[in-house]
């Protein structure tokens, strides 16, 4: 979702998936993005930065709660897509000890890498794991059914 018109708010609801927020340096755009790892491949973040059709330069990202890189476990089949579409994002993923074919993903390192190639530098965030902070974060690989947590961006009335 993306709003530019002051007081329309923009939300995601996650509960191990990464909420991405971007805004434009002159506060006049924003957007929410649920990126999932089938998200990430689909080009959220692409066609998030798109609809703001703002220069990467000139927006800011937050990245919220996520299953974090050591926590994420995924398998050959997501490694492989993300690595046939940029054999960069290989980085991304660490091999899960005496288990072939098991990969810790960093759904982080996946959205960062995913916005620069967009121009987007200044990202900020990124630094929780909804499955290990039990106390704080909704977590659906921990707890199976749970609750979601809100992301929420606006543009301010009274900001202009």
């Amino acid at each position: 979702a993306f709003a530019t018109v002051p007081g329309a708010v923009c939300a995601v609801l996650t509960a191990d998936c990464l909420p991405v927020l971007l805004c434009d340096r002159d506060g006049t755009r924003v957007a929410a993005l649920h990126a999932g790892w089938r998200g990430l491949v689909g080009g959220v973040i692409e066609a998030g930065v798109s609809a703001l059709d703002v220069a990467g330069d000139k927006l800011l990202a937050w990245l919220g709660p996520a299953i974090g890189p050591s926590a994420y476990e995924v398998g050959d089949d997501v490694r492989n897509t993300f690595v046939s579409l940029d054999k960069e994002m290989a980085e991304s993923f660490t091999p899960v000890p005496n288990r072939p074919g098991h990969w810790l993903a960093d759904l982080y390192d996946i959205a960062r890498r995913r916005l620069r190639s967009q121009g987007v530098h200044e990202i900020h965030g990124g630094l929780r794991c909804t499955l290990r902070e039990r106390n704080l974060f909704y977590s659906h690989r921990r707890d199976g059914t749970c609750g979601r947590m809100a992301s929420l961006i606006w543009l301010d009335k009274h900001a202009r």
